[in-house]
């Protein structure tokens, strides 16, 4: 089939390219016409595994191409996928200009019948302001198809391969059928494709990344009273998470959860909420969580040095989680501003991440022991694999005193005070009543 992904950016990348490598012949149009350049010749714009080589394969297959140029994706395409950031406006709500706009550019240019598919997050309702905004710019016939991305940094590309679920929000039963072909490829075993109207798509997306988003609060508020109590918020998890009706998926406790998507999709619930006179509190409470989260961890090592001066500290990570390099919305990053704001010194290491902002207020380097020497305390904002079992002795010898202070509770407490080093996370039980 012959698609065309407007919109280069994470999902639409990500998208073009599992499309490509399942047999269909995509068009990939952004009006950056660097970025565009950087991918024909094998830059990739962001960190995801295994994207580099899929992008790569379906290209010297000509399955894969780019372009500025939208009159071409438009014309040499049946599906047209709009994959287009809609970032937060300062009321909350989605900010969808940047959808509308390839919409009517589409509108004006297509000559022949086209799908129109939004990949973008987009707010309830988005369908029909869509529909009714190409049907005012042209009389060309066109079909509009609600198909929402489920897509984890970090995994993204297995999850698009690999999909638990497909939705597509359309009640048109031949655009059913084409979806159907254009997906089958990532359905053998079973077809996961879920049909409905696009009002439901729309919000079934929202729905989806506010539960998760709750399932993480709710850990990090029974973390601090773990804390309070003694108990440890592991073996609630592993309670918690046994029990067949709840499982494991997004319960373990840290920093708070950040990243392109659920602080801007929990933001845009709650202005949909407020708009129709339907307050989502429970959305509202879920975010002031997160916010409290990030302040409790950072005030846990702030409070530590109280008094202190010229503290210098080592951090491990500053991406928003493992697998990315996306900072937007960092808890780590949160807190190493907070650390720097307290006057403290801070040396960070990250394997993909940089830090935007902030970057000329601390120390980069590439090795994750360099932040040891001279520091007071290692702070561990970002769960990579490589933290996960670290050399200790080093930790130990390196620090001017050995402190932890884990944000993803990558230790088992009494195995690291064995080594020699105090250590503080969140919501655990430690040894010899030494508890955070």
């Amino acid at each position: 089939m012959k698609v065309a992904a407007v919109g280069v950016g994470y999902v639409g990348l990500v998208a073009a390219a599992c499309l490509a490598d399942g047999g269909n012949h995509v068009i990939c149009v952004d009006k950056d016409k660097k970025k565009i350049d950087n991918l024909r010749n094998g830059i990739i714009p962001i960190y995801e595994p295994g994207l580099a080589e899929i992008v790569k394969k379906n290209v010297e297959a000509g399955r894969l191409t780019f372009t500025t140029d939208l009159q071409e994706g438009v014309e040499n395409s049946l599906v047209i996928f709009i994959g287009v950031g809609t970032p937060s406006a300062s009321d909350g709500s989605a900010d969808i200009s940047a959808v509308l706009g390839v919409a009517e550019s589409i509108a004006e240019i297509m000559t022949e019948y086209r799908i129109i598919v939004t990949k973008s997050t987009v707010p309830i309702g988005t369908h029909k302001t869509v529909s009714d905004l190409m049907a005012s710019k042209t009389e060309v016939p066109f079909d509009y198809v609600s198909n929402p991305e489920f897509l984890k940094e970090g995994s993204a590309v297995d999850d698009f391969l690999k999909p638990d679920r497909v939705i597509i929000g359309t009640t048109n039963p031949a655009v059913m059928e084409i979806m159907k072909v254009l997906y089958g490829p990532f359905m053998r075993k079973s077809s996961r494709i879920l049909f409905m109207d696009p009002a439901s798509a729309e919000m079934a997306k929202y729905a989806a990344n506010t539960m998760l988003a709750t399932r993480i609060s709710f850990m990090n508020e029974l973390s601090a009273l773990c804390e309070t109590f003694g108990a440890d918020i592991e073996s609630v998890r592993s309670g918690l998470g046994s029990d067949s009706r709840i499982g494991n998926a997004f319960l373990f406790a840290g920093v708070g959860y950040g990243g392109s998507c659920f602080p801007k999709d929990v933001r845009a619930l709650i202005h949909m909420g407020n708009e129709k006179a339907v307050p989502m509190t429970i959305a509202q409470a879920v975010q002031q969580a997160n916010y409290t989260q990030h302040d409790r961890f950072a005030k846990k090592v702030l409070d530590y040095f109280a008094g202190q001066k010229d503290v210098k500290l080592g951090v491990w990570g500053l991406a928003f989680k493992a697998r990315t390099d996306d900072t937007r919305e960092s808890a780590a990053v949160y807190c190493v501003q907070k650390f720097l704001d307290a006057g403290m010194q801070v040396t960070a290491f990250d394997p993909e991440a940089d830090c935007g902002d902030i970057e000329d207020r601390l120390t980069r380097v590439d090795n994750a022991y360099d932040v040891l020497s001279g520091s007071d305390a290692l702070v561990i904002l970002t769960d990579w694999q490589e933290f996960r079992t670290p050399d200790f002795d080093t930790i130990a010898k390196e620090l001017k005193k050995p402190v932890i202070f884990d944000g993803r509770n990558l230790y088992n407490p009494l195995f690291v005070n064995k080594q020699g080093i105090e250590y503080h996370s969140i919501g655990r039980v430690f040894p010899k009543g030494n508890r955070t």
